[in-house]
């Protein structure tokens, strides 16, 4: 089986590895080059939870992962499991390590909800976004650059900010290869996929190694399932003198909004 595209680039974020799944370099992260971005973590954790069987037609409505440590770009095992069960609301947990030595890098849960068809009222009636023609190129895709996943394994379209410069930020994202060799992302994979961008597309600093600004976690609220390949990222990070901060970012889809992600950060002067 192959590992590569057309492109010469490997052909999805994670591929096969004995009883697990070796990160590819399009996982890649923006602070070490031998560690992951939180999004595909995330994404590979959603998809082993999506694989737990429901009691009744119940749906994700929230994911919080917990980023223990650097997730580095080797051989890594995962297992999910059902810590509550119910018919109407019910509890995934699920467990990321590395193969080489079994600690623990990630955990996450999920909350699932039953869907039925109730009357309740909605005052969605917020102007849709647009979405730019043109392709964004962000930091990271000069000649010579590493290959890694904000720059590499989605697309960006950039309505308001430009990546690299500090402030709030809208933007448009996709992913252009699958989580997983030959398997389409589910919309809740696609969109945690992408959410873990939030604070690097709203930091208040630039990235030139004086500041840091990273978060352990990440938790996404979606009340609906997202719909098509782009979802739209509109973020703002807020700090404090103490050294933590928040970063909030305004989930959409090109039917309308869908929900929520928030992400605690670390912050540090050097």
């Amino acid at each position: 089986m192959s590992t590569t595209s057309d492109s010469g680039l490997p052909e999805a974020l994670f591929v096969p590895e004995r009883d697990g799944w070796l990160p590819t370099e399009l996982s890649r992260g923006p602070w070490d080059p031998n560690s992951l971005h939180g999004g595909p973590v995330a994404a590979l954790m959603v998809r082993e939870m999506e694989q737990i069987e429901a009691a009744g037609q119940l749906r994700l409505a929230r994911v919080t992962v917990e980023l223990l440590r650097p997730v580095t770009l080797e051989p890594l095992l995962l297992s999910a499991g059902l810590v509550r069960p119910g018919r109407k609301i019910d509890l995934l947990e699920a467990e990321l390590r590395l193969a080489s030595d079994g600690n623990r890098v990630a955990l996450a849960r999920g909350l699932r909800i039953r869907e039925a068809e109730v009357d309740f009222p909605d005052p969605g009636d917020e102007q849709l976004p647009e979405l730019p023609d043109e392709v964004s190129t962000p930091a990271g895709t000069l000649p010579g650059a590493p290959i890694a996943y904000h720059s590499h394994g989605v697309e960006h379209r950039f309505l308001r900010g430009t990546f690299g410069v500090p402030g709030e930020m809208f933007d448009w994202t996709r992913l252009t290869v699958p989580v997983v060799p030959g398997e389409e992302p589910t919309p809740w994979q696609r969109t945690v996929a992408v959410a873990d961008f939030g604070n690097g597309l709203s930091a208040l600093v630039p990235f030139d190694g004086k500041s840091l600004f990273v978060n352990p976690d990440l938790t996404v609220h979606l009340f609906r399932e997202p719909v098509g390949e782009w979802i739209g990222l509109d973020a703002s990070t807020r700090t404090s003198p103490t050294g933590i901060g928040l970063a909030e970012t305004d989930l959409w889809d090109r039917t309308g909004r869908l929900g929520r992600g928030l992400q605690s950060l670390y912050l540090e002067r050097f």
